[in-house]
Parts: C-alpha cells; structure tokens; sequence
C-alpha cells in the first residue's frame, strides 16, 4: 500500500539520502588516496585495495540484498545496513593502519550493497503504482549524480581538512537516516523466516562475483594473466558462476531467483544496465585522469566541472518521471540519452592539450542531460513486468549488472588506454628523424633556445631531444583518451537496438504487493 502525503516524502528523502551514502562513497575515497598512502606508509599498490575491496563487497551484496529483506523485513534489513554503514565509516576515519582501513572498507562495502536496491525497492512500494516513473527518476538522481559528485565532495573536504573527515561526514547524514527509517518506513513481512538458508549458494555467489569483481579491479595493474592469483580467480568465476547458476535454479529456497530471468525485460534490462555502468562510471574514470595527467588540472578543479551536469541531471529528473507517466515510450527517451551520450564522448575526443575548463563545460552538460535519459527508462523497463518480492530481487541484481558494468567499463578501459599507447607511440616516433624536414625544424628551433640561454650545442641538442620526447608522450596520451572516449560512445550507441526488444507500454504501471 502506498504512502501519501507527508510521509511519502519523509521516506522519499530517507531513502534517497541513503543511499547516496552508499554511491558517493563509491568515488570520494579516489581523490585521497595519494593522502592516505603518505599518511599510513602505504605502497600505490596496496592503498589501491581501498577502492577494490569496498568495490568487492558491494557487488557481492547486491544480488543477495533482496533475499535478506524478504528473510528479515525490508526495514529492519534496511536499517540495520544503514547502522552498520555508519559505523563502518566510524571505524575507517579511527583506522590506525592501512590493512585495519582495507577491512573496514569492506564492512562499509557490505552494508552499502544492502542500502541501494532495499532503498529502491522501498521507493517504489512507497509511491502509487502510477506515479512509479517519478519514484524511479526520484532513486536515480543519488544513483547518477552520487558517482560523480563524490571525486568534488572528497576535493573540498581534503582542501580544508585532513583524509578522516572524508569517512567522518557520513555520520551524522548516517544517524538522522536510521531514525527516519525507524520513525517512517513501513515494516514488512519476513517472508523467508523459519525456511532454510542457502549457504552453498551464499558461499558460490561469493566466489563467483567476489572474484570476478578483483579481476576487473586489479587486472590492468597485475598484467592480467600473467599474474598467477589473477588467472586463478578468473578460473574460479568462471566455474563459481556455473555451479551459482545450477545450485539456484535446483533448491527450492535460493538466495537469488533466477525465475525472474523469464521476463524478457528484465533480462534485456540487465544488458542495458551493464551498459549504463560502463558509460557512467568508465567516463567518471578517464576524464579525471586525462584532466589531471595531460592538462595539469587538480583534483578539486577537475571535480567542480562535474557540478553542471550534475545540476543538469538533478533538474531533469523529475521531468522523466512525468514524461513516463505520460506515456511517453521509455524506449525513446533512452534512445536519446544513448545519443547525447555518443555526442559527449564525440565532443571530449576532439580535445586538445591547449583545452580549458570553458571547452569541457557543454560536454559534461550534455552528459547530464544523457545521464538523466539513461538511468529512469532503462530502470524503469527493466522492472516494468515485476511484481511483489520479485521487485527487491530485480533491484538487487539490476544494481549488480550496473556496478559490474563499470568495473568492466573501467578495466576495458584501462587496458585500451595502455594497448593503444604503444600503438600510437610508433606511429609518431615514424616521424621523429632526421630525413623529416618538420622534425629537424623544431629540432635545430629548441637547440637555438637552450644555446641562447647558455647550453653547449651537445647539451642544448640533448635538451632538445628530450622537449620533443616530451611532446610526443603527451601527443601519444592525447590520441590514446580520444580513442578511450570513441569507444565509451560506441559502446552506449551500439546498445540502441537492445532498447527495442523490450515491451512498449503506453503507461507505465508496475504491480505492488502491498508489502
């Protein structure tokens, strides 16, 4: 039964508020780690653990988030997450050590796996049936902007204070939500108490998304397969998904359920969500790093260019909630957030090293306006078809199609980026020689720089050859995060097609049990 007036809203900001916990935390720790690896003597490598194990954990709670609301009640598995998250972030600021930080981090992991899709699910049991299109823009402005704002949030608080205080704001946001939900949110029936518990499935579920999620995380860094735990956690999510799958399809009481897969919605929406991933969090990804590493921004100014889109996606969020009610085809609007996509990737490729802040202000619009296009309509006709305790099952794994999709966005392109370096690398050096009249121009223009300024003409030509070294590392990064940015696009424009296959309703109206 739907909620209506006041309260409706009180729990709609509760739950919001929740899990945009859960998804700022997601990218704020980034932007603080070369901090906390000088404060705790960590090692790069090591401090990387930080972001992978909080990245682990959430996905591997994500599909199970619906059989433990079911098993203990929506709201009291919802409010415990948010407790436990709370403390969580508690114990990371107080850590005294990097590996004590490493294990808190995924505590906070697991208990913000079940904040996000029990928050969705409660979104959408508390508005009517109707209105579910607005419920669902509502969910999706922490689900979009959360991810991208959280690299600006964690800039400003590192400008004034010091790496704790990025763990430390979650708790007071953390203690007024757990008393929202106690006072508001409605209890639920346990409808799994008192039947067995799945533990072969909890335990293969584990292995088989834990690993696959650390492949994705640590592969690049590792060199993939050369690295024996790598090739040995990609063998164990292979066979871990395998056995996962066949345990739940034959127990008569699985922690995930695999039935829902018969509806052809749902099952094409976790394609597309796997997709909206790799678009939302691979561009959050390498934009950053090409502002940073080519351009010479700081993390706080590459942060704020994310604050008008950001805008922009908040501001028409709820206008797709009312176009969906409406009735108009959420297969169009994602059409035409695929598109704007394609064009903000297009516009980022033609960068240059001489691009300002002003150059990258309509992109990143664009962005927000595709963003807010994306996450409604393609949540929306995934769930269209839904009813009852299927809705926190579907929600649960729709965000882990999402989550892994930008893990699999981020490694893909990550790996692109490094492949193609070598590529373009070769392709300018064929210029970099004595017979190429452009070459010894610049060359012999640089030595007559540094011989003015007193170099010998042995110094002088080694300086020049190591200006032009320069240029052309730089040039040779520039080309490789154009091609990251066209693949991005390609990416989210090839995925069109899948839109199509799933059904037209002219309203949408999506069946609520009323617990």
């Amino acid at each position: 039964m739907a909620e209506v007036g006041l309260k409706k809203w009180i729990i709609t900001i509760t739950v919001i508020t929740a899990s945009l916990l859960e998804l700022i935390d997601t990218t704020i720790v980034n932007v603080a780690l070369p901090q906390i690896q000088g404060n705790l003597g960590a090692t790069l490598e090591d401090v990387a653990w930080l972001s992978t194990g909080y990245a682990v954990a959430n996905v591997i709670i994500l599909p199970m988030s619906g059989w433990l609301g079911s098993r203990f009640g929506r709201k009291n598995y919802f409010l415990f997450s948010i407790i436990l998250f709370t403390v969580a972030s508690f114990l990371c600021g107080n850590a005294d050590n990097l590996w004590e930080l490493v294990a808190f981090r995924i505590l906070q992991g697991l208990a913000g796996g079940g904040l996000i899709s029990t928050a969705q699910a409660i979104l959408i049991e508390t508005w009517p049936r109707e209105d579910v299109g607005i419920a669902t823009a509502l969910f999706g402005l922490g689900a979009v902007v959360g991810p991208t704002v959280g690299p600006t949030i964690g800039g400003y608080i590192l400008e004034i204070t010091t790496w704790p205080w990025i763990f430390y704001v979650n708790i007071p946001v953390g203690i007024l939500a757990a008393y929202l939900t106690y006072m508001f949110v409605r209890e639920t029936p346990k409808d799994g108490k008192g039947t067995p518990i799945d533990w072969w499935g909890i335990i293969l579920l584990a292995v088989a998304v834990g690993s696959l999620q650390t492949v994705l995380e640590k592969g690049e860094s590792e060199d993939w397969f050369a690295t024996p735990y790598i090739t040995a956690l990609a063998v164990a999510s292979v066979f871990g998904l395998l056995l996962f799958i066949w345990r739940e399809l034959s127990t008569d009481h699985p922690i995930v359920n695999f039935k829902i897969m018969r509806h052809r919605s749902f099952s094409i929406g976790m394609v597309t969500s796997f997709v909206l991933g790799f678009g939302l969090y691979g561009s959050v990804f390498v934009f950053p790093i090409f502002c940073q590493s080519l351009l010479g921004f700081s993390p706080l100014q590459t942060g704020e260019l994310f604050i008008a889109g950001g805008i922009c996606t908040i501001a028409m969020m709820p206008f797709i909630g009312i176009m969906l009610k409406k009735g108009v085809p959420a297969q169009i609007m994602a059409t035409g957030g695929m598109i704007l996509f394609f064009i903000f990737c297009h516009m980022l490729s033609k960068s240059t090293l001489s691009s300002g802040t002003d150059q990258f202000f309509w992109p990143l619009v664009i962005r927000g306006f595709g963003m807010a296009l994306l996450f409604v309509p393609l949540t929306t006709l995934a769930i269209q078809d839904l009813k009852g305790a299927e809705i926190g099952q579907g929600s649960g794994l729709n965000n882990m199609m999402r989550q892994l999709g930008g893990s699999f966005g981020i490694a893909a392109l990550t790996t692109l980026i490094h492949v193609r370096q070598g590529f373009h690398r070769s392709n300018l050096l064929v210029n970099v020689n004595e017979q190429n009249p452009a070459f010894t121009e610049r060359l012999n223009g640089l030595m007559h720089n540094f011989m003015a300024k007193g170099a010998s003409f042995l110094d002088a030509k080694l300086m020049a050859m190591k200006a032009i070294e320069g240029a052309v590392i730089k040039q040779t990064m520039l080309l490789t995060y154009s091609d990251a940015y066209w693949v991005a696009g390609a990416v989210m424009l090839c995925s069109i097609p899948l839109l199509f296959l799933q059904k037209f309703k002219k309203n949408v109206n999506i069946p609520v049990d009323a617990h």
